[in-house]
């Protein structure tokens, strides 16, 4: 080979290690849900699984509610929190997050997570854990041994009275379970899950001064 074209494959040969790791990344897991983490400073959304939501709930076969959400993140917090992940990005979804498939020594999480029953394959996006998930409803195993709604299921339940009727009026007036009035604005950290339930003596508000005037004090976060 020449010098000129020895050059060439010089030149070339980070263009090509650079492909080949692209879209790849390594970090310190902080686990933020069943199925979101943090891998390094990224915000990771796990491709191809659903896990419950924080607060949703299960009910076993003797008709006892538990909380499967709250139970499927100490599993995984427990499992995978401050070990090292290797992830490949596959998009980024609507709130930013990068979607990815994530291994902790070797292992697929999301595969390990769906095979143990602390999630579900989420067919919409991706068929790779369709079988593993079977395989946990055959032998109940973990959130298979009770009856659960589907995380998308619980999510599109939960969006009613979530979304502002009137786009000048986004402040939600919420009556907690002791009979407190309490808004949420914009940005706060419950105003998403919060829904407005009118027959509650719930309300939306246009400003602050008009939920203060109404007798309802801010959240205090």
């Amino acid at each position: 080979m020449n010098t000129f074209c020895t050059a060439i494959v010089l030149c070339l040969l980070p263009i090509l290690a650079a492909s080949e790791t692209s879209g790849q990344f390594t970090g310190r897991v902080v686990v933020i849900d069943g199925d979101t983490f943090d891998v390094g400073d990224t915000r990771v959304r796990l491709h191809g699984v659903d896990a419950p939501e924080k607060d949703q709930h299960c009910v076993t076969e003797q008709g006892t509610s538990w909380q499967c959400g709250a139970w499927v993140n100490d599993q995984v917090r427990q499992r995978i929190q401050g070990q090292i992940a290797t992830c490949t990005q596959i998009t980024v979804d609507r709130y930013n997050r990068v979607v990815a498939s994530c291994d902790v020594a070797g292992e697929d999480i999301g595969r390990a997570l769906v095979s143990d029953g602390l999630a579900f394959a989420y067919a919409k996006y991706s068929t790779a854990y369709v079988l593993d998930e079977k395989g946990a409803a055959i032998n109940d195993r973990g959130l298979h041994a009770s009856r659960v709604q589907s995380p998308s299921q619980f999510r599109k339940s939960r969006i009613k009275g979530r979304i502002p009727p009137d786009r000048d009026c986004v402040i939600k007036g919420n009556v907690s379970a002791d009979g407190k009035r309490i808004f949420h604005r914009p940005g706060q950290a419950f105003y998403e899950r919060t829904g407005i339930n009118t027959q509650k003596g719930e309300r939306w508000f246009c400003s602050v001064q008009d939920a203060v005037a109404s007798g309802w004090r801010a959240a205090k976060r």
